[in-house]
């Protein structure tokens, strides 16, 4: 058993097509393949890696512990487990852009972004921030634009610097990476619509929007985000913000009833999980495990 590419190419090819019809695409947040098939089972636009939540997921802050493997491995299984284009958070470029856009783009990703922060990074809603040169972040930009070989493999440029420099220097910023050949800009931070729109009036390229929860931005809705110009909206740590304040809860009731027949109500059904992972697929007389690759397929 093993991954594989499933129409990688076609994926990113469509992905800029949708870009460039004006729609705004949303790609909500997958912390495991799982969650991935929900999101394209609910009839999402495309599935988006935050790196938060992979360092959530080992238990450790959001301060560039987390390293290209670690996050290129659980980004792998994510994207290749549906036909949705699948964008990831690569931090800083884990000191090494041409290898980490050599790795995702390997690995079936549709794309990647790479932020302006020193390596020690912090979550981009955070306060203490501390950004590299302007000049240092077009070189990275340069060098993972060039180590690209499907051109419509998407390097996104993002920008802490609004909350560290304020919205001036950050247009100079946002210029300064699309004249060194990003594809898209994240201005990461914006406080309300009129920063966000700021920024719209400034570029000249595809624009992502960050809707994260319990953030310095404003939570604006798809109908906003659509008036504002912006091409992406992903919600990064949404669902593993609900996963876990409902198994939170969960765990509270049965160590306080003993049971969990209080919150039964509140779990996934078998009936619905063997749907998702397609259950009765792999439960056909004659079929064994060796037919099918892990990505599902014969």
């Amino acid at each position: 058993m093993h991954f594989v590419n499933i129409n990688s190419k076609e994926k990113r090819s469509n992905l800029f097509s949708s870009l460039k019809s004006g729609k705004l695409l949303v790609f909500p947040g997958a912390y495991n393949a799982l969650v991935a098939k929900l999101i394209k089972d609910i009839g999402f636009d495309g599935i988006y890696v935050s790196g938060g939540v992979m360092s959530n997921d080992l238990g450790l802050p959001d301060i560039g512990l987390t390293t290209l493997e670690h996050v290129s491995n659980r980004a792998k299984q994510i994207s290749q487990c549906t036909l949705l284009p699948t964008i990831v958070d690569a931090d800083t470029g884990f000191s090494d852009c041409k290898k980490t856009v050599e790795t995702f783009e390997t690995f079936g990703l549709s794309g990647l972004h790479i932020e302006d922060q020193i390596p020690e990074k912090r979550c981009g809603h955070l306060d203490n921030k501390e950004l590299i040169s302007k000049d240092e972040m077009v070189n990275k930009i340069k060098v993972a634009v060039k180590a690209k070989k499907d051109k419509n493999f998407l390097i996104i440029a993002r920008t802490d610097a609004n909350s560290v420099e304020g919205i001036d220097k950050t247009i100079e910023r946002v210029k300064a990476y699309e004249d060194a050949g990003a594809d898209m800009i994240f201005p990461e931070a914006m406080k309300d619509e009129k920063e966000f729109e700021i920024i719209r009036k400034n570029a000249k390229t595809f624009l992502l929007a960050n809707m994260t929860e319990f953030g310095k931005s404003k939570l604006l809705s798809k109908k906003q985000l659509i008036n504002l110009g912006y091409n992406i909206v992903i919600y990064p740590v949404t669902t593993q913000r609900l996963a876990l304040k409902n198994v939170e809860d969960g765990l509270n009731s049965i160590f306080k009833d003993g049971h969990q027949n209080n919150v039964i109500k509140n779990m996934q059904s078998r009936k619905r999980l063997y749907e998702l992972v397609e259950y009765e697929k792999y439960n056909q007389p004659g079929k064994k495990i060796t037919d099918f690759n892990t990505d599902g397929h014969e």
